[in-house]
């Protein structure tokens, strides 16, 4: 099992459209082509970027997911109607992570 650690880094005033997306798309169309959530996540008491960890079985199966994710037709009429007036994002971090041999199982 490998993790992915996303952030996502609003562009200015678009943080809550950013939110909307995930919950009425993306989330929806992660579960189709298997990418696992295991959480999402924002700053405690300030406004930030959104924070969230995935799970996939090993790098080839998050790497197809994610190709399947990207072409995906609803992802991408949803990505277009809700960057009609900009993109939401400026900045995408990821980080890859491994499990220590005694990393509680989820």
């Amino acid at each position: 099992m490998i993790y992915e650690w996303r952030t996502y880094h609003a562009v200015p005033g678009k943080m809550a459209a950013l939110h909307r997306r995930f919950v009425a798309h993306t989330r929806r169309i992660f579960q189709r082509h298997g990418i696992r959530e295991v959480g999402y996540f924002t700053p405690s008491g300030e406004e930030g970027p959104l924070h969230y960890l995935l799970a996939y079985e090993d790098r080839a199966a998050r790497d197809a997911a994610w190709e399947a994710f990207r072409a995906d037709p609803e992802w991408q009429r949803a990505k277009a109607e809700s960057e009609r007036d900009g993109p939401l994002v400026g900045r995408i971090d990821s980080l890859f992570l491994e499990p220590t041999p005694y990393s509680p199982q989820p």
